[in-house]
């Protein structure tokens, strides 16, 4: 076998072999490719997840609204908190005035 042979055979066995190769990936796609029936699945598929998000993005802002209004009910309630406790303060302040008071007035003169 001369060298002229000898390259030509080895040039068509590169070009039968990329021809199986493109062949095979050809048929491979064909086969694997979605139909027109999954590519309708897909569709429904995303157009779902999409729905979903915007559901969960609703749900999370209405959350946050939730909390924030949270919050302010309880500064609201706690600054009442503190102000019912001043006047509970007060008032015992103002018993202990009293008591003392009572005492001092009343108890000498029973004696």
């Amino acid at each position: 076998m001369s060298h002229d042979n000898l390259t030509i055979a080895i040039a068509l066995t590169l070009f039968a072999a990329f021809l199986l190769g493109w062949f095979a990936c050809w048929l491979v796609s064909r086969f694997t490719r979605p139909g027109r029936a999954e590519l309708g699945v897909l569709n429904r598929l995303a157009a779902d997840l999409h729905d979903a998000e915007a559901a969960l993005q609703r749900a999370t802002d209405e959350n946050q609204s939730r909390e924030a209004a949270m919050h302010e009910r309880l500064a609201f309630s706690s600054s009442e908190l503190a102000t019912a406790r001043g006047a509970l303060q007060e008032a015992s302040e103002e018993i202990e005035e009293l008591r003392a008071y009572i005492e001092r007035h009343i108890t000498p003169g029973a004696n």
